[in-house]
C-alpha cells in the first residue's frame, strides 16, 4: 500500500507541475496535453513517469535535448512523501483524501507565490468550497450545534488578524495571504490557526534573515509570505496537537 500511495502522490505531483506553469499564464491545465516547453513536442506516457523519467533522461528532453528543470522531480517527490505521511497519520480515510487534496493545492500556491508573488483567487475559492463541503459532511455525521464554532472562529481570527497587519503595515501583507490564512483557519480551528500564524512568522523570520545575510535578497526585495504559511500549516497539521498540549502543560516556555 505504501508504494501505491507514493506512486499516487508522484502522479498527482506531475500534474501539479502543469498547474504551477500554466495557471499564472491563465492557460488551460488540461489542453493542450503535456509537451516540452522548449520544442513544444508532445510528451509520451513514458516521458511522464514521475521521478523515473527525469532520472532516465538525465534531466533533458528526449526530443530536443533541452534542460528539464529539477523542480519537476522535486515536486513529484515532495507530494508523494506528503501523501505517505498523511497515510501514516490518517490511514485510508476521508481525512486522507481531504488533506491530500489540500496539501497538493498548497504546493501549487507555494510555487506560484514564490515565482510570481501572487495567490490566484480561483485557487483560494476552490480551497474554500472544498473545505465547506468537508466541514459540512463532518457536521452531518458527527456534529452538534457547536461543532462549526471552532472552524468559524479560526476563519475569522486568521483573516482579521492578517487584515489588521496589512492595514498597520501599509500593505506589507498581501490580499492573497489574508484569504489563504482565513481558509486555512476554517480547516484548523482557532487554536491551531494561531499556532499556524506563529510558526509562519517564525519560519519567515529565519528564512528572511538567511536570504538577507547571504545576499540573495536585499532589504527592498519582496519575499512572498505564502510559502511560510503553507509550511507552517503542514507542521501544524501533523504536530499541532502535540505542540499545543505541551505548551498548555508548561513543557514549552
Amino acid at each position: 500500500m505504501y508504494i501505491l500511495i507514493f506512486a499516487l502522490g508522484g502522479v498527482i505531483g506531475s500534474f501539479l507541475n502543469v498547474c504551477i506553469y500554466r495557471i499564472p499564464k491563465e492557460e488551460s491545465i488540461v489542453f493542450p496535453p503535456s509537451h516540452c516547453i522548449d520544442c513544444s513536442h508532445p510528451l509520451a506516457w513514458y516521458d511522464l513517469v514521475p521521478i523515473v523519467s527525469y532520472l532516465s533522461l538525465k534531466g533533458k528532453c528526449r526530443y530536443c535535448g533541452g534542460v528539464i528543470s529539477p523542480q519537476y522531480p522535486i515536486i513529484e517527490a515532495l507530494n508523494a512523501i506528503i501523501y505517505l505521511f498523511l497515510y501514516l497519520h490518517f490511514g485510508l480515510s476521508a481525512e486522507f483524501v481531504f488533506y491530500g487534496i489540500m496539501a497538493s493545492i498548497l504546493i501549487v500556491v507555494c510555487l506560484i507565490d514564490y515565482y510570481h508573488q501572487i495567490i490566484p483567487d480561483g485557487i483560494i475559492l476552490l480551497m474554500f468550497v472544498l473545505t465547506v463541503i468537508y466541514k459540512a459532511s463532518e457536521y452531518l455525521i458527527y456534529g452538534t450545534p457547536l461543532f462549526l464554532r471552532d472552524p468559524i472562529c479560526g476563519f475569522l481570527a486568521g483573516g482579521l488578524l492578517f487584515l489588521a497587519i496589512a492595514v498597520i503595515s501599509g500593505g506589507a501583507m498581501g490580499g492573497g495571504d489574508i484569504k489563504l490564512i482565513a481558509v486555512l483557519g476554517l480547516i484548523l480551528g482557532l487554536k491551531k490557526t494561531l499556532l499556524n500564524i506563529l510558526l509562519s512568522f517564525f519560519i519567515g523570520a529565519v528564512v528572511s534573515i538567511y536570504l538577507l545575510a547571504s545576499g540573495r535578497k536585499g532589504r527592498k526585495d519582496a519575499i512572498p509570505f505564502g510559502p511560510f504559511i503553507n509550511i507552517a500549516f503542514i507542521i501544524t497539521l501533523f504536530y499541532g496537537d502535540m505542540i499545543i498540549n505541551r505548551y498548555m502543560q508548561g513543557m514549552i516556555p
